[in-house]
């Protein structure tokens, strides 16, 4: 077994990284992936420690230009994505990021999420009902995919005429973040940000002019936010929301189907839900990798790596790693220690993770309460992505 078993561009890795994982972690925690021109970091304990490292951000444009370096500009035609993407806090850096963090959280407050909490539940069980009614299909369409679009929809205040455009401006949108995606998905993504953006602006000044209680009339109202961080707010709260807590679902159930126990013990005792969902989506990490620049020479385990290089966290070898969690191969519903990094850590520690824990335990204690008998009808796919890794379809009976 070598390195060479790290292949993000094989359907058949896709389906099953863990092993890849476990060889990098023992021989070569910190590896060179030339495909990707990435170090690609394995071990728990060094992706958790530079996820707060501050000689590392998710952009280097507020220290140097990319020339200085040693990048190329993106093309022209990219310059509506990266604009939106741009102007989100993911890829914002300190001051600019304590400042957006700040003005978004006077929005987007403990309060108003708290507030989502019975309407969740009521969206979660009125998919449920359907789903059930229905004799089972697609998990994913019906359920999985529905619930936080909609949530998100509720709370940014999009009307109801027009969600229908959210799940493929995301999906779009969300296509960028592969390694080195194709020219045909980075003009999807363009047209995504285009639409989105143009979408959004025209709400935004609606709501400024005539607010309601919704959270872009909120960020409207914030001192201080300018119209395009507004923008590339709400376009981060749907890509990462909507694309995380669909796949958490997905690959959960999947995970449980395969493991019968598992399933039989959530069913008998329903109060380990909160604790299960933590483990799931250590089990089956929804974002297996989070990418990092490197604003300063840096050594890991002995090997140097250089400033303007990029290092790939590997958040599903991290959440397996042995030197953390005991048996990591095994589905432990009762697990007790479980320091998993699905959202991320330090400054960009995911500002949803309250909101996605709604969510879960929502749909996850509809469909374990009113599908009591569901089971698969037949072995799902994954989608080709493996930065956002999440099946295509899951195909169940109730």
């Amino acid at each position: 077994m070598t390195a060479e078993l790290f292949d993000p561009w094989s359907a058949e890795f896709v389906a099953r990284p863990y092993p890849a994982y476990a060889w990098l972690r023992e021989h070569a925690p910190v590896h060179w992936f030339e495909p990707s021109r990435q170090y690609l970091v394995s071990r728990h304990e060094d992706v958790n420690a530079l996820l707060r490292d501050r000689r590392l951000g998710r952009s280097y444009l507020h220290v140097a230009s990319h020339e200085e370096m040693g990048r190329s500009a993106p093309p022209a035609y990219q310059e509506p994505f990266w604009t939106l993407n741009n102007n989100g806090m993911l890829d914002r850096e300190p001051p600019d990021h304590t400042r957006l963090r700040r003005l978004v959280s006077q929005a987007f407050t403990p309060r108003r999420v708290e507030a989502l909490r019975p309407v969740v539940q009521r969206l979660a069980d009125e998919l449920v009902d359907a789903f059930v009614a229905q004799g089972g299909g697609d998990l994913i369409a019906a359920v999985a995919e529905p619930l936080p679009v909609t949530v998100i929809a509720e709370l940014l205040g999009i009307p109801e005429a027009d969600r229908h455009w959210l799940r493929p401006w995301s999906a779009a949108i969300c296509g960028m973040y592969e390694l080195n995606p194709s020219r045909e998905s980075a003009e999807a993504a363009v047209r995504a940000s285009e639409e989105f953006s143009d979408y959004l602006r025209g709400l935004a000044r609606r709501r400024a002019a005539e607010p309601e209680d919704d959270l872009v009339s909120a960020l409207a109202a914030v001192e201080g936010l300018s119209e395009d961080e507004l923008i590339g707010t709400c376009v981060l709260l749907l890509n990462a929301g909507h694309e995380a807590t669909v796949n958490v679902t997905g690959n959960g159930w999947w995970a449980l189907l395969r493991d019968p126990a598992a399933l039989a013990q959530l069913r008998a005792e329903p109060e380990l839900l909160p604790g299960a969902i933590e483990e799931l989506m250590r089990f089956d990490t929804p974002l297996q990798m989070f990418e990092r620049w490197v604003l300063e020479d840096i050594e890991v385990r002995g090997v140097p790596i250089p400033r303007g290089s990029e290092v790939a966290l590997l958040f599903g070898s991290a959440n397996h790693d042995p030197a953390v969690f005991a048996d990591p191969e095994r589905l432990d519903l009762r697990r007790r220690d479980n320091p998993h990094i699905s959202f991320g850590a330090g400054i960009h520690y995911c500002l949803g993770a309250p909101l996605a824990r709604i969510e879960l335990a929502s749909s996850f204690g509809a469909l374990l309460a009113k599908a009591p008998g569901l089971r698969l009808e037949r072995e799902p796919r994954w989608k080709p992505g493996y930065v956002i890794r999440g099946l295509e379809a899951l195909e169940v009976s109730v």
